[in-house]
């Protein structure tokens, strides 16, 4: 569709372009460079910090953080990869294999929401405070996996570790955001994640190890050492140049105690009370859907009818309460209703909840129906990660080059990721051969990288320096509530397909019940035995809703990203002070 083509140069010394046709709001270019590169002093604490920041930065610090950040996301990586492996095999060692899905829909949905509230955080107290707090919160979420000793404990240091990890790759964003002209944020963006290219072929051996070593509680301890030692020094790193922004008089020291007074402020800016209803309203109505069949009465029983029922009425007060009662709404609704940022974000919750429905027991289903180890399981479950970063560096700089992202995310990215999902509903099945699997997963692979580089652009273009964190919070926020209801669905077809299919296919004297529930049980059939076979076609029946249900989601994204505006990136300069 025609899109409006945003020429800045026509609203001279305007901080704010506002478009006729959409209402939304994009950077425009001043033409006085004069005082381009002075403080904004209508800017929020945080915000000005980083201006100052950056205008201490030397060349060398900032190249220095860029390293570290390569070096963050080299254990990022890594741990990522050890603990996806790791999850089947910590619900199983508590008889609870198929909770693999629901136990990471709260992580998913408290994850997104926390970004809100962090990015006050970033705004207000400072960049260096909030990848501090985040870390700190991370390494409390590995512990509590190491030590847990049943599911329910598991899935609560899922939310500690997802809101932690989550967190220092946001702050990791912001930073680059901070840091990075538009033209040349997705080329930085997909430096930063190029060690996945790298890692993901470590993760696998690691986990294998792990498991037939110390058992799977010392993959998570390891990690309590190795993320602190590896984050602290860009935290150093950050507060060295914040206290040299001070030190020259860039910034005031604007320090305040800490009274009740404060604390109800700060909760009314951030819509504290909004966030807590989202998230309840999230978590009551999405978790029956993957809990339901553990219940006497099923779907009869009293508690699912009541987390459903209470969950869609806290869903409807937290509209209500948005839209009439809250002194400060929970997004900043004139920028979300930009063309472009909403529908970026719509793209984000498609996009995710595709990727969540067909990728939450594809692991399991890689050891289970084609006989790989963990090792070999994570080397073609890495194809998208490595395939997606890889490519990620090609579209960084085909964006720079051409100062356009629409074209790559509507002609290139979701046509070829609608094929390949569409050739995973024939290929992911039980007479198929690997080498197909690895083939679709190279198509989304490419595909993918494209796309969330694209939907990132799409959500940061239109605002200013002073919205960048709330944007990517709000891009995080959508990206979590689609993970969170993909892995609902998946979950939801897991549990009522996945049996049914076991019950089918299995010999009678097999106790379907252990099957289901335990990956080890699954495995300990002979590769090529009667059992196995049943166990696998069972497996083949399950993906195929969740394949034709993602194709559907891919097709609402598609037509998300053709609603974007085309804009220009090449013609904004968004950040102040020294940036690549």
């Amino acid at each position: 569709m025609a899109a409006d083509l945003l020429n800045p140069s026509e609203k001279q010394g305007e901080q704010i372009h506002t478009t006729q046709e959409t209402g939304g709001t994009v950077p425009a270019t001043n033409g006085d460079t004069s005082d381009q590169d002075s403080l904004d002093q209508e800017a929020q604490a945080g915000v000005k910090g980083i201006q100052a920041a950056t205008k201490v930065w030397t060349k060398g610090h900032l190249i220095l953080a860029y390293a570290i950040i390569w070096f963050i996301y080299f254990v990022t990586s890594i741990q990522e990869v050890v603990i996806r492996s790791l999850n089947p095999y910590v619900t199983s060692a508590f008889s609870l294999h198929s909770l693999t899905a629901a136990t990471s829909i709260m992580a998913n949905i408290i994850g997104g929401l926390s970004k809100i509230p962090l990015a006050k955080i970033l705004d207000t107290w400072g960049r260096p405070q909030g990848i501090s707090l985040t870390l700190f919160i991370w390494v409390v979420g590995f512990i509590m996996m190491a030590a847990c000793n049943n599911v329910q404990t598991y899935a609560a240091a899922q939310v500690f570790s997802s809101v932690g990890s989550q967190g220092v790759s946001y702050c990791l964003t912001v930073f680059i955001a901070d840091t990075s002209t538009l033209k040349n944020r997705a080329l930085m963006l997909s430096f930063a994640t190029s060690p996945y290219i790298i890692t993901t072929w470590i993760g696998g051996p690691i986990s294998q190890s792990v498991l037939e070593g110390p058992g799977w509680r010392w993959g998570f301890g390891i990690f309590t050492i190795i993320v602190p030692v590896v984050v602290s020094p860009l935290c150093i790193l950050f507060f060295w140049n914040h206290q040299k922004a001070k030190k020259m008089g860039l910034l005031q020291s604007n320090r305040s105690p800490l009274t009740l007074q404060s604390v109800k402020k700060y909760l009314i800016e951030v819509d504290m009370l909004g966030i807590l209803l989202l998230a309840g309203g999230m978590a009551l109505f999405l978790l029956p859907f993957s809990l339901w069949s553990y219940q006497k009465d099923q779907w009869r029983s009293a508690m699912i009818i009541c987390m459903i029922i209470f969950g869609g009425v806290l869903l409807i007060v937290f509209a209500l309460y948005e839209r009439f009662w809250a002194p400060v709404t929970f997004i900043p609704f004139k920028l979300l209703m930009d063309r472009t940022v909403f529908f970026g974000g719509l793209m984000f919750v498609f996009e995710f909840f595709n990727s969540m429905v067909w990728g939450s027991y594809f692991g399991s289903m890689l050891q289970v129906v084609w006989g790989l180890d963990v090792t070999e399981a994570s080397y073609v479950s890495a194809i998208y990660r490595v395939g997606s970063c890889l490519w990620c560096l090609l579209v960084g700089y085909l964006i720079r080059w051409t100062g356009r992202f629409k074209w790559l995310a509507v002609y290139f990215s979701f046509p070829l990721m609608i094929l390949g999902v569409g050739l995973m509903i024939k290929f992911r099945q039980p007479d198929a051969g690997i080498g197909y699997i690895c083939m679709t997963q190279i198509f989304v692979a490419f595909a993918g990288g494209t796309t969330v580089i694209c939907g990132e652009l799409a959500m940061m273009a239109p605002s200013d320096h002073q919205h960048i964190a709330v944007v990517l919070a709000i891009l995080n926020l959508f990206s979590s509530i689609g993970s969170a209801i993909g892995g609902t669905v998946s979950a939801a077809i897991w549990t009522s397909e996945f049996p049914r299919a076991l019950a089918k296919y299995l010999p009678s004297e097999v106790n379907v019940a252990s099957v289901y529930s335990n990956i080890n049980v699954q495995l300990s059939y002979p590769f090529g035995s009667l059992e196995r076979n049943a166990i696998a076609h069972a497996y083949g029946d399950a993906q195929r809703y969740m394949l034709i249900t993602s194709v559907c989601m891919l097709a609402l994204a598609w037509g998300c990203a053709a609603m974007w505006r085309d804009i220009k990136v090449k013609d904004f300069k968004q950040v102040k002070g020294t940036v690549f």
